[in-house]
């Protein structure tokens, strides 16, 4: 299974450059970082997170407070973690859409 994804700052209407993102995988209590990557100026990573991945459950940890810190505003968050389960053989792409006072994400294609 591949995994991929892309942040889009949605209060700009730009791509979000330069979150550190990190994949964890999840094993009942135990985390393990699989792969840690920084978005690029088109807001998305400059190879997939995971490309060898086996059905389980994962968690992208998107390091967003140094961005809105880099930007001048005051954002609420400082990480949002997505949690979620792999459980076909496939590709999978899970984005992220922020602002400094929510965010929304999806399966992508």
């Amino acid at each position: 299974m591949t995994l991929t994804t892309h942040v889009l700052d949605t209060a700009r209407g730009v791509p979000a450059q330069g979150i550190s993102i990190a994949l964890v995988s999840l094993e009942g209590e135990r985390r393990t970082q699989l792969a840690q990557a920084v978005t690029n100026a088109d807001g998305r990573t400059d190879a997939p997170l995971g490309q060898a991945l086996r059905a389980g459950m994962y968690e992208l940890v998107f390091s967003v407070a140094a961005y809105f810190e880099r930007h001048g505003v005051d954002g609420f968050y400082q990480d949002i973690p997505i949690r979620f389960e792999l459980d076909r053989p496939g590709k999978y792409h899970v984005p992220l859409l922020l602002s400094p006072w929510g965010y929304s994400t999806y399966r992508g294609s």
